[in-house]
């Protein structure tokens, strides 16, 4: 009791003394110096500094509970490091910070007693959204968006963006070509296809001799905007992602590439299309770059939402509109940021529940390789069962969903999402909202509203 008694009078005099910084200070350094006298990375740091009252009986079981919780969730390490260096902080991790505080999330109350520093005033939490606002609109900039859309944390999508129309040519028809498999009956738009969305419909995709892959197939469509390809992030670009699947047993079952270049260098007229563009000739660089300016073309701008957002409130309905407004209230708009509403982090599959022991109840399924995520790149233990987050663009036509395609329905998707990421038990009403929303971020491919030839209806 005396324990007790003694860290709340320590905590109510911390924050008798913890003012705000000024006002005259930059964003960028404003915002640095409210996260750490509020101790965020006392709980969102791989190794934290303890408080020398972590062993404090009282202390320090609700401790170490709060920084196994806070790493998984949020590593601040990147964003603390951008704000220090004045380099760009991640659109997500501004969207985080922005949403903890905006619902007041964070800091919880019960840390108090625990985490003195993390005392946040009402002035402190105005110059943090403030700062939050500045730097997304430094960084982010929104001119396609109405003012009063500017600084939210999705961006419509433009209508175009920078490629060298030659090569996109040349990759257009790689891309559709078989003769980048093995056998000559897998191409890129076999489980990619542009007029299914870019995807194909499957929970894993049939590579050569009907082998199936160990993830779900993701989009191509928008997939520019990511910041890595591949669930796992393996790939950096669009070309090296495209360099991937020729070489991989399961799916295309190429031995090299010069086995490639061998076959497309029988093709005489194709040969010289494409010296003509590429003079060092064929090889696995310029066809993967080639494919790579192709995929930069797969943008869908101008959705329902992108025109509500540019500033026509006809574009979407009543439903949607509420929809989005409950899309941001169960933080979905955090990881799902920027352009592509994803794409942009690596996240934890279940950071509020264990998704995957529920996976293996209900649908009987243990766990894979492919559940393993970035750690089967980086073997760092906090990596492991944690993906590139998937845009959401088109997501209407892009079913099954989540990595392991094991969810059929959007209705369900969104379901187990605030469940399993937010943690929270979302309505049928909401759900409904929000499914009614996630149809309106279905784009327009070359001027035409974007279709999947899939599609039951």
């Amino acid at each position: 009791m005396a324990a007790a008694v003694a860290i709340a009078v320590l905590a109510v005099i911390y924050r008798a003394v913890n003012k705000a910084p000024s006002a005259d200070m930059a964003a960028g350094e404003q915002l640095l110096q409210i996260l750490d006298d509020g101790g965020c990375a006392e709980c969102h740091t791989a190794n934290p500094e303890m408080p020398f009252y972590a062993n404090w009986p009282l202390a320090k079981s609700l401790i170490g509970k709060h920084i196994e919780e806070g790493y998984a969730v949020f590593d601040i390490t990147p964003l603390v490091e951008a704000l220090g260096n004045g380099t760009v902080p991640s659109e997500v991790d501004l969207a985080k910070v922005e949403r903890c505080l905006s619902d007041g999330s964070m800091p919880l109350a019960q840390y108090y007693l625990v985490h003195w520093g993390s005392s946040m005033t009402g002035a402190k939490k105005e110059m943090v959204l403030a700062d939050v606002r500045e730097l997304r609109a430094e960084y982010y900039p929104n001119p396609l968006a109405a003012p009063e859309f500017s600084n939210e944390p999705v961006r419509p999508v433009p209508d175009s963006v920078p490629y060298d129309a030659r090569k996109a040519e040349l990759g257009d028809i790689l891309y559709h070509d078989t003769r980048l498999s093995a056998d000559g009956t897998i191409s890129c738009a076999t489980c990619h296809g542009l007029e299914t969305a870019g995807v194909d419909n499957k929970r894993y995709s049939e590579g050569i001799n009907g082998q199936l892959g160990g993830v779900n197939a993701p989009t191509v469509y928008n997939s520019v905007f990511n910041f890595v390809q591949f669930w796992d992030g393996r790939a950096a670009t669009l070309a090296e992602q495209a360099g991937g699947p020729p070489l991989n047993p399961v799916e295309m079952g190429c031995l090299s590439f010069d086995e490639i270049v061998a076959r497309l260098a029988q093709d005489r007229d194709f040969v010289r299309k494409f010296n003509a563009v590429y003079p060092e000739g064929l090889s696995q660089e310029t066809i993967t770059d080639a494919i790579g300016e192709f995929e930069k073309t797969l943008i869908t701008p101008d959705s329902p939402f992108d025109l509500y957002l540019k500033g026509d409130k006809s574009a979407m309905t009543a439903e949607q509109i509420e929809g989005y407004e409950l899309f941001k209230a169960y933080s979905c708009a955090t990881c799902h940021a920027g352009v592509n509403m994803g794409g942009l982090s690596y996240e934890l599959m279940g950071q509020r529940d264990n998704y995957f022991e529920d996976r293996e109840i209900t649908l009987k399924s243990g766990l894979t390789d492919g559940d393993n995520g970035r750690w089967a790149q980086t073997g760092v233990e906090r990596d492991r069962y944690r993906f590139k987050t998937p845009g959401l663009r088109n997501i209407a036509l892009t079913w099954p969903y989540y990595h392991d395609g094991s969810v059929a329905t959007l209705d369900e998707a969104v379901k187990k999402m605030a469940r399993f990421q937010s943690g929270k038990k979302i309505s049928d009403s909401d759900a409904d909202k929000i499914v009614s929303y996630l149809d309106a971020l279905t784009g327009q491919y070359q001027g035409k509203t974007l279709t999947n030839a899939n599609n039951p209806e």
